[in-house]
């Protein structure tokens, strides 16, 4: 079920990241991450996931109970996350994002949902990258529809063409098996590169589209995210080893570990994963259920 290997990929790099998100490369140079630890940057236990799980767990309900794309009833979800800590493990809310929040306080207050989005050059965070991969398994899905989910909170045409680029990726490995991680990764590239030949927006992207990714950051900007996670996809041959390579650049190691195991997750399958790491998950269990429902959609869709 492509859909648990992605979602769990997912999970699983988000938690491995929480307990050291701030920390600089130097500092996990030396104490590197190698297992599910605890506590650390937001005093939770071993297994606890944060905003980014949270936010795919909540784009997936959403789509499963409206069977459907619904935007408001996606802000709603968000909103519902946001303060009251729905598709959290624990009760209460950690790691929003400041640009998400915002946008997220914008739909409260009685903005549409696709303009709450925030759209200037500096809203340009990892917060709708780390959320979009469950559009990729939703068959026969268009750009419009991946950018406007993006746009729930991050409008800048930079975000919604990097959410684009991360779908153009997982679905190359659904449905083609077969392929090396590197023909994935430019079959996507080249699908951007076409379609957005006209924006000057891709000229952000040329590190990536050239695999010139010597000079890593693991700051929340969505281009050095999408950096690190094909660093680490393409100088790796396994999932342990990707996400745990995202984790130790340093910086937003939950979400750049997210982003990179919910596709480390779907090109190793779910069979890949640590055992020991998912049994650590608490709740689990539900998660595996909304994936049941959720691939039950993409498969009537």
């Amino acid at each position: 079920m492509k859909v648990k290997d992605g979602i769990i990929g997912l999970i699983i790099g988000d938690a491995l990241g929480v307990p050291v998100e701030f920390s600089s490369r130097q500092e996990l140079e030396e104490i590197p991450v190698t297992r599910m630890e605890g506590y650390g940057t937001y005093n939770q236990p071993p297994g606890t996931w944060s905003d980014d799980s949270a936010m795919a767990l909540a784009t997936m309900h959403s789509i499963v109970k409206k069977q459907t794309i619904d935007y408001d009833d996606m802000m709603d979800k968000f909103v519902e996350w946001l303060e009251n800590a729905k598709y959290m493990q624990g009760d209460k809310t950690f790691d929003s994002g400041i640009t998400t929040s915002n946008a997220i306080i914008n739909y409260k207050q009685g903005t549409p949902a696709l303009k709450s989005g925030l759209r200037g050059e500096r809203d340009n965070g990892n917060g709708s990258l780390m959320r979009i991969l469950p559009l990729a398994f939703i068959k026969d899905i268009d750009y419009e529809s991946i950018e406007n989910v993006s746009a729930l909170t991050h409008g800048h045409e930079r975000s919604k063409i990097a959410c684009v680029l991360y779908v153009e990726m997982a679905k190359s490995m659904i449905e083609n098996e077969n392929l090396s991680m590197k023909e994935h990764i430019e079959n996507a590239n080249s699908k951007i590169k076409n379609h957005y030949k006209d924006s000057p927006e891709l000229e952000h992207f040329r590190k990536i589209f050239n695999y010139d990714l010597d000079d890593l950051s693991g700051k929340g900007y969505v281009i050095y995210t999408f950096e690190v996670v094909v660093h680490c996809l393409l100088t790796t041959d396994n999932y342990r080893d990707a996400v745990l390579k995202a984790v130790n650049i340093g910086g937003d190691t939950d979400t750049n570990a997210a982003i990179c195991g919910g596709l480390a997750g779907i090109y190793y399958g779910y069979d890949s994963i640590p055992i020991d790491w998912i049994n650590q998950i608490d709740k689990i269990d539900k998660v595996l259920s909304l994936c049941e429902k959720f691939e039950a959609f993409c498969d009537e869709s």
